[in-house]
């Protein structure tokens, strides 16, 4: 029961990538689970509690830098650590 209380609190606004300012390193060193609409999604590049949205890569299709395509996706989310 002590690991529940070294994690960090879920924030409102999360991303995986890096450079991005919703980035927090602290939060992805515990296993962090996406739900939308009541069904978990491995997929997620970033999402927003409040503003009831998360984004998908678009498949394999890129940009011109090179970052994955994004869609966005709204419904009910929810954060968790599992």
């Amino acid at each position: 029961m002590t690991e529940t209380t070294d994690r960090p609190a879920l924030p409102d606004h999360l991303s995986t990538n890096p450079r991005s300012p919703h980035y927090s390193a602290a939060v992805f060193e515990h296993d962090v689970g996406i739900r939308l609409n009541g069904k978990e999604r491995h997929d997620v590049a970033e999402y927003c509690i409040s503003e009831r949205w998360i984004k998908v890569p678009s498949g394999k299709t890129v940009d011109r830098k090179g970052q994955p395509l994004m869609l966005l996706i709204r419904g009910e989310v929810e954060a968790f650590y599992r």
